[in-house]
């Protein structure tokens, strides 16, 4: 007679406890680890969050120093010009807007002249020439 060979009840008690209780720890944990999972996103999205804000200050700050040195850079520019305006009022005399006209009159670009009579008015061409 072949003998058989059987297992230890105490054997097959503590493999049924150890499987029972893995099944109790699983179903304790993944609900655990869910709740674990999911405030270790917040944090990152938290922290993300933050490091957008600080981009975002960093970037206005930079916008603002620029301007600030565009608008010196136009204050500056509208000094030279008005400078520049003052001079030229200062050296502006009847003499040179005559002789500045004179030149006008001899550069060629004008066809029609405009004598002045005794009444200081002039003299209307009637008739232009087609060319």
């Amino acid at each position: 007679m072949a003998r058989e060979e059987r297992i230890p009840v105490g054997f097959l008690i503590f493999g049924l406890l150890v499987f029972v209780f893995i099944v109790a720890l699983a179903m304790w944990g993944l609900p655990q680890y869910k709740v674990y999972k999911l405030e270790l996103e917040g944090k990152a999205q938290l922290k993300q969050a933050e490091w957008n804000r600080q981009i975002a200050i960093k970037e206005a700050e930079a916008e603002k120093a620029s301007a600030s040195l565009k608008k010196d850079a136009d204050i500056i520019r509208a000094e030279g010009v008005a400078e520049a305006n003052r001079i030229i009022a200062t050296s502006l005399t009847s003499e040179y807007i005559k002789w500045r006209w004179v030149e006008g009159l001899h550069d060629g670009s004008s066809e029609v002249i405009y004598v002045p009579t005794e009444a200081n008015l002039p003299i209307l061409e009637a008739i232009r020439k087609n060319v």
